[in-house]
């Protein structure tokens, strides 16, 4: 399987890359937090570490570290705008439950 965009993440990503001036890739993680145990992280990777799983996504790489690969392998993330909020959303087939507020999740 794989990590993903949708186009309109890749776009949104993509302009916060030129926007920034540098970075190689979107790092996608995921940290123990939160009620129900884990949480996603993003962040900008300027470089990738050798053991680092690799994806490319509408010309975005994704790069993944292998603990946290097994959580997040078949998601998509897609970038949407609800009202005055805009932010990821994380459509990760292995999730099976979710705390209310949406900020943590188990498998």
């Amino acid at each position: 399987m794989a990590v993903t965009l949708t186009q309109r993440a890749a776009d949104h990503v993509q302009g916060f890359l030129a926007k920034r001036g540098k970075g190689v890739a979107l790092r996608v993680g995921v940290r123990t937090s939160g009620c129900s145990g884990m949480a996603y992280k993003l962040e900008f990777a300027d470089a990738v570490n050798p053991d680092d799983v690799q994806f490319e996504s509408h010309g975005v790489r994704l790069v993944v570290d292998p603990k946290s690969l097994p959580y997040v392998d078949g998601t998509e993330l897609d970038f949407a705008r609800e009202g005055l909020n805009e932010g990821f959303k994380f459509n990760n087939p292995n999730v099976k439950d979710q705390c209310g507020c949406g900020e943590s999740f188990n498998v």
